[in-house]
């Protein structure tokens, strides 16, 4: 489990905006051409495919390095490339297109129309998982299968123990949840969660190379995945696969069809002239559903990080995945967009994801902006923050120790470092950050961590 600041979220706040409008024929992608291939080099990462969407055209879109490090095959644009959690937007859009055909409420509890679950389960409703916020943990599938109806038979055997909270007292990162809401769309759709997004997105969108199933996707020009080990990229064999998982981070895409995705999301639907979307689906896609504890202007929509830097709203996601990472960033006002796609474990080209948007949006560096004075920590606020914090298998415990405020994780204590409101750091270098976040009473009852939320479940004793 993740216990940073989510790092798609920590990059962007970073980044300082310019507010100029960029000519997109008038963009000069030199600097990018040449930093690609260093990022490659420092993060020992084989291949990366880069494309740049502004209005309604790709207006940049290369390959760079090997699509294979042991045939130096060259990467190409038009190759496939494993997404990772990017996949969630489009389990999203397909729940949303269902529901707009009137086949299930986003309000009311899936069990309606999905039978089988646990009785807990199947009160969960499309809105709070989609938004992350039904309360569950996020964990292994529990169930490794290549046959489309694992995922039936896995979200079928779970228990109310997948819960550490209940239902939208807190944003918390989680795949378990899409698995389940890409197993309603199985169900209501009436055909294999493969097939059913073929049919409601994939198709529909003119995404023709885009699938879930691997013995597909190997048959088009295919990027291999890849991890380091004692210091160099090799391929990861087998090919990893589960059905399971699929929902939450499988999808096979290139950058030819995510582009007509992001097209389609910032020109209200159209592509190439045509309605492909609707505009209420994606008003609800990337609205600001559920909010990030700890952040100003920070939300989770139906599958899509949503945040503000300077005015300026974001919209996307990143995917890990084993042998590949990508990441989809958005800026609707500007109708422009970067996708990102790598051959390497989790590799997201931070550096060259940011130069594409300096470049496209001329972007400047400002002033560092100036540190806020931060209120000195309280006896009593110490004493409002103690507590053990559960998400399952981990306990934060949060206790006093010496007159000072400290957190045990994993075995190990450490001091906690006020850096805002009920915001603290800790760490050898203060890298982590947790956050204290108050329930419906107002008391603190649960601790976030950047992706991830846990519930206060007992007291701990101070020292």
């Amino acid at each position: 489990m993740n216990k940073r600041l989510n790092p798609c979220l920590a990059l962007c706040l970073t980044l300082l905006f310019a507010q100029a409008t960029v000519n997109a024929q008038a963009i000069d992608f030199s600097e990018l051409d040449k930093l690609v291939p260093e990022e490659l080099r420092e993060k020992n990462t084989p291949g990366a495919v880069i494309a740049v969407v502004s209005g309604d055209r790709v207006v940049y879109q290369k390959a760079f390095g090997v699509a294979n490090v042991e045939t130096a095959t060259p990467m190409q644009p038009e190759m496939l490339f494993r997404l990772g959690s990017t996949t969630k937007m489009f389990t999203a859009a397909a729940l949303l297109t269902l529901a707009e055909k009137n086949k299930i409420k986003f309000s009311g509890p899936v069990g309606t129309q999905v039978k089988g679950l646990h009785p807990k389960i199947a009160g969960a409703t499309p809105h709070h998982l989609l938004s992350n916020s039904a309360g569950f943990r996020d964990f292994a599938a529990t169930m490794l299968s290549n046959d489309d109806a694992s995922l039936g038979n896995m979200l079928r055997s779970w228990k109310d123990d997948v819960f550490f909270a209940e239902q939208g007292e807190i944003y918390s990162y989680s795949s378990a949840g899409f698995w389940l809401s890409g197993f309603v769309v199985e169900e209501l759709h009436g055909k294999p969660y493969a097939d059913a997004m073929d049919e409601l997105v994939f198709k529909p969108l003119g995404m023709e190379r885009t699938t879930l199933r691997p013995f597909l996707a190997i048959t088009y020009p295919f990027a291999t995945g890849h991890v380091v080990d004692k210091g160099k990229p090799v391929i990861i064999r087998p090919m990893f696969n589960n059905v399971a998982m699929w929902p939450a981070g499988s999808i096979f895409s290139n950058a030819k069809d995510l582009s007509r995705w992001v097209i389609a999301l910032m020109n209200d639907g159209r592509v190439d002239g045509q309605q492909l979307l609707s505009p209420s689906l994606i008003k609800q896609l990337t609205g600001h559903q559920m909010p990030v504890p700890g952040e100003a202007d920070s939300y989770y929509g139906y599958g899509v990080t949503v945040f503000k830097v300077k005015g300026l709203e974001f919209v996307g996601h990143g995917g890990f995945s084993r042998g590949y990472g990508s990441m989809v960033q958005m800026v609707p006002s500007r109708k422009f967009a970067v996708i990102v796609l790598t051959n390497k474990s989790g590799e997201t080209m931070r550096k060259s994801l940011n130069k594409a948007t300096e470049l496209g949006l001329g972007l400047k560096d400002d002033a560092p902006q100036q540190s806020t004075a931060v209120a000195p920590l309280t006896t009593s606020e110490m004493s409002e923050y103690v507590g053990n914090y559960s998400h399952a298998p981990l306990t934060w415990e949060v206790f006093i120790k010496d007159g000072k405020l400290n957190l045990k994780l994993d075995g190990k204590e450490y001091l906690l470092t006020k850096s805002g409101d009920k915001k603290f750091t800790y760490g050898e270098q203060n890298e982590n950050e947790i956050v204290f976040v108050p329930g419906k009473s107002g008391r603190i009852d649960f601790v976030f961590t950047g992706l991830y939320g846990a519930k206060r479940v007992a007291s701990a004793k101070s020292e």
